[in-house]
């Protein structure tokens, strides 16, 4: 099991946005002014949007492309392994872990903050576990940015593995220094935000047989 997952980051580290026939977006591909997602049906641009690859019962895998200043809200993946790569442009990453006890839907529950990173092309994947870095924050930086996204298993909400968005409430502990790390902050779960939304787009590149 560990020996495919080194053999898949180092596959996944070899990716260049050319390889699926991607060209970076110009700096004019913003986010439109008051965007949410009654914009979409009115046709408004979407901060995020998603290329579908494939997809099985074990993984899926496909590319998000985020717009200029776009954020893709802190969010989990329960249950679910994931690695990211950064195709073009630059991403702020935020990767934190739940801490238990398990908190009811509305209240706050604790979190370990863990990284703060700034991804790039020439980055390795950023990686995550069920239980280690299962909760990130995708922040676009300095222009358009685009990465190869791998879940396995995919997201199934009739198996339990729905995406949850939530507001970060830092701990007291960030008082004394905000900026170190690890360090535990509190979390509220809130529904997905109105001016975030995902929409589709084709994959131009070559098909992928799973």
């Amino acid at each position: 099991m560990q020996r495919n997952l080194h053999r898949l980051q180092q596959l996944l580290n070899e990716v260049r946005a050319e390889d699926l026939h991607l060209v970076p977006r110009g700096p004019a591909a913003v986010p439109g002014a008051g965007c949410s997602r009654a914009g979409a049906a009115a046709g408004a641009v979407p901060p995020v949007s998603y290329m579908h690859i494939c997809e099985t019962e074990s993984f899926s895998m496909g590319v998000f492309l985020l717009r200029s200043g776009a954020c893709i809200p802190l969010h989990d993946h329960p249950g679910m392994n994931g690695m990211l790569k950064v195709l073009y442009g630059s991403l702020r990453i935020a990767c934190l872990d739940p801490l238990p006890p398990a908190a009811p839907p509305g209240t706050r529950r604790r979190a370990l903050l863990r990284s703060h990173q700034l991804y790039t092309p020439a980055s390795p994947p950023c990686l995550l576990s069920p239980h280690t870095d299962n909760l990130h924050q995708i922040d676009a930086v300095d222009g358009p940015a685009a990465f190869l996204d791998i879940l396995a298993p995919p997201y199934d909400p009739e198996h339990g593995r729905d995406c949850h968005y939530y507001r970060l409430l830092e701990g007291p502990a960030a008082a004394a220094d905000p900026h170190a790390l690890p360090r535990e902050v509190w979390l509220l779960e809130t529904p997905q935000a109105a001016d975030f939304w995902c929409g589709g787009e084709p994959y131009p590149g070559p098909k992928v047989s799973p």
